[in-house]
């Protein structure tokens, strides 16, 4: 902890110089203080978002300690780069795409970092946590969006949804600490919305008179006082980060979107210049049958690279270990292929188990459970006796579940394939589904046989003249 509180505090102090250098002499400002004179007020207002909801969030970080704490400085550090942004804009006129781009290259990154640190924690007791975070991170990209920022930002607090919701029911007759944690940390961007409306409707909103921005990569200014301190040791982080969770894909690509967006000019440098011999129109002879060959790259042929040596040889894909283990409260089964009699039979009530990236493998889970999680499983089969939460299939294919006591709630989300095998106890059973297809709910006879109902996957909404009414329709064709 000591380690990452000296590598915040220089991160934020490189912030700081990072204000000073992007204008010149002049435009800066210090961390937690009021905007410096000359700043607009959009600035100040910012600072009071800081001081409001992010302290908030900050404090109560903080008394849960661990991954959470951990999480929450990252956070820190992407907002204080993004309030470096704002005071740039506010004393700078607008750059060109290229400089634009070097300004938002800071924050890109600090999304990065902070995703992939859930990414490497995904065993911790607190991952709903740091996916309530890692899912709606991206919304500091706002000041790429044009010309609605305020509802990116609303998008991706949605995306956050789902895993905030599952810390309150985890912790809301446990902890009530962790309650007001996702109510703080939903109101910076509930905030962040109003303040965007407010301040920047329709995008980053410069300065009409200032300086252009310096463009910090080619050094022509630099803050008084000597170089930037060099940025911390570590790996650079990959053009899609790896995502495999509900709801995890869009916001995958929106944080690949936006590291396009930040090549700037450059985002052109790979395209092959087309001379006029090789036009068509300019050379009707190339479409003649006797005409000369026209070359060129063949169809579905990836381009060879400009530069050998540029070229990263693909490493193969790391196989994780597997795991069955109990963690506090959790069960930890992941990275099981091909077996066929795995079993969880030490039950305790308050007990949830967590089954990640398991291929062509039974599970039997005995005794009573607070809930069950099935994530990235193919080719799963899962048998269970009670749980008095829900049981939850997330971005998974071909499974196939059997309740042999009770449970009150299945949860299936982004999922072809899902077969449950309902017991007389746990026919009140209610089954949520959403982005899957494929499904079918199996009921017992008196015989001892299952009669299959598929669960609907299509809808027709029609305006009665009061309200939207769906209804389940046949599919068509």
């Amino acid at each position: 902890m000591t380690e990452l509180q000296s590598l915040v505090e220089r991160l934020e102090k490189a912030v700081g110089r990072l204000e000073m250098a992007s204008c010149g002499p002049g435009v800066h400002g210090g961390h937690g203080d009021s905007a410096p004179k000359g700043v607009a007020e959009y600035v100040q207002i910012f600072d009071e978002l800081l001081a409001g909801p992010v302290a908030a969030y900050m404090k109560i970080s903080r008394e849960i300690g661990s991954e959470v704490q951990k999480h929450a400085e990252m956070v820190h550090v992407g907002l204080m780069t993004e309030r470096a942004l704002l005071v740039t804009a506010s004393q700078c006129q607008q750059p060109i795409a290229s400089n634009f781009s070097v300004l938002l290259k800071p924050i890109s990154d600090q999304i990065q970092v902070v995703q992939n640190f859930r990414e490497k924690n995904r065993g911790s007791k607190f991952f709903n946590h740091l996916s309530t975070v890692s899912e709606s991170i991206p919304a500091l990209g706002w000041v790429a969006m044009a010309p609605k920022p305020g509802p990116y930002v609303k998008e991706m607090t949605d995306a956050a949804m789902f895993y905030s919701n599952r810390v309150l029911k985890e912790y809301k007759d446990v902890d009530k600490k962790h309650v007001e944690w996702v109510k703080a940390y939903l109101s910076i961007w509930t905030e962040l919305q109003a303040y965007i409306k407010q301040y920047h409707t329709t995008g980053l909103t410069w300065s009409k008179t200032g300086p252009l921005p310096t463009d910090a990569a080619n050094g022509s200014r630099r803050p008084p006082g000597g170089a930037l301190p060099p940025p911390p040791p570590g790996p650079p982080p990959p053009t899609i980060p790896a995502r495999t969770d509900s709801g995890s894909d869009a916001s995958a690509s929106r944080s690949a979107l936006f590291a396009e967006i930040n090549q700037g000019e450059a985002i052109t440098s790979g395209l092959k210049h087309v001379s006029d011999e090789m036009k068509t129109h300019k050379n009707p002879s190339l479409k003649s049958q006797g005409g000369p060959v026209r070359t060129g790259p063949k169809p579905f042929t990836a381009p060879k690279p400009a530069c050998a040596a540029n070229v990263s040889p693909k490493l193969p894909a790391k196989k994780e270990p597997a795991v069955l283990e109990l963690e506090g409260k959790k069960w930890r089964v992941e990275n099981q292929e091909n077996a066929s009699n795995l079993v969880i039979s030490d039950t305790e009530l308050k007990q949830v188990a967590y089954v990640y990236k398991c291929v062509n493998s039974t599970l039997h889970i005995k005794g009573k459970i607070n809930s069950i999680t099935l994530d990235n499983c193919k080719k799963l089969g899962l048998v269970f006796d009670d749980v008095v939460g829900i049981v939850e299939v997330i971005n998974s294919r071909s499974v196939q579940l059997q309740v042999m006591g009770k449970v009150p709630t299945i949860s299936i989300n982004k999922t072809d394939g899902c077969q449950v095998y309902l017991s007389k106890s746990s026919l009140n059973c209610e089954i949520v589904s959403a982005k899957s297809s494929e499904m079918n709910v199996l009921v017992p006879t008196d015989n001892g046989d299952f009669n299959e109902f598929p669960i609907p996957e299509q809808f027709k909404t029609q305006w009665n003249g009061q309200k939207l009414v769906t209804t389940v329709t046949e599919i068509a064709g």
